[in-house]
């Protein structure tokens, strides 16, 4: 595996995330794979609002860092890849492939928490449902 290039935080607190970040280590990518919960995010110049909504993609730019979001993030780190890896990437970056990938990662972003693994936890909304009263 070449060095790493960039790195992609995580929301560790979500299983569904969690298991995502693991596929993509396994796809032996130049990018670090990291707890966005253990990074210095404004030393990165990360939104933290957006980090919790989107996955962040931190690449080296002079003089400091690019960040990008999404299914943008995903698809920067695939181009760092192998040859398969690198061409889903770019496909994911270029119309027309770009308008839905950015629509079905929206859609499973919003939905995380009832994708496998996921839970509560996982809701980018954070929202808890009420606790249920026993009725006896």
């Amino acid at each position: 595996m070449s060095q790493p290039t960039a790195v992609l935080l995580y929301d560790a607190d979500c299983g569904f995330c969690t298991a995502s970040a693991y596929w993509l280590r396994r796809r032996r990518l130049a990018v670090a794979v990291e707890p966005l919960q253990d990074a210095d995010l404004a030393a990165l110049g990360v939104d933290p609002d957006r980090a919790a909504r989107e996955i962040p993609l931190v690449e080296r730019a002079a003089p400091g860092y690019r960040v990008s979001y999404g299914h943008r993030a995903i698809a920067g780190a695939l181009t760092t890849g192998s040859f398969p890896w690198r061409l889903a990437g770019w496909l994911l970056l270029h119309p027309p492939v770009c308008w839905p990938a950015a629509a079905v990662y929206a859609l499973l972003a919003r939905h995380r928490h009832r994708l496998p693994g996921g839970s509560q936890a996982c809701r980018i909304d954070r929202e808890r449902p009420a606790p249920r009263r026993d009725h006896r």
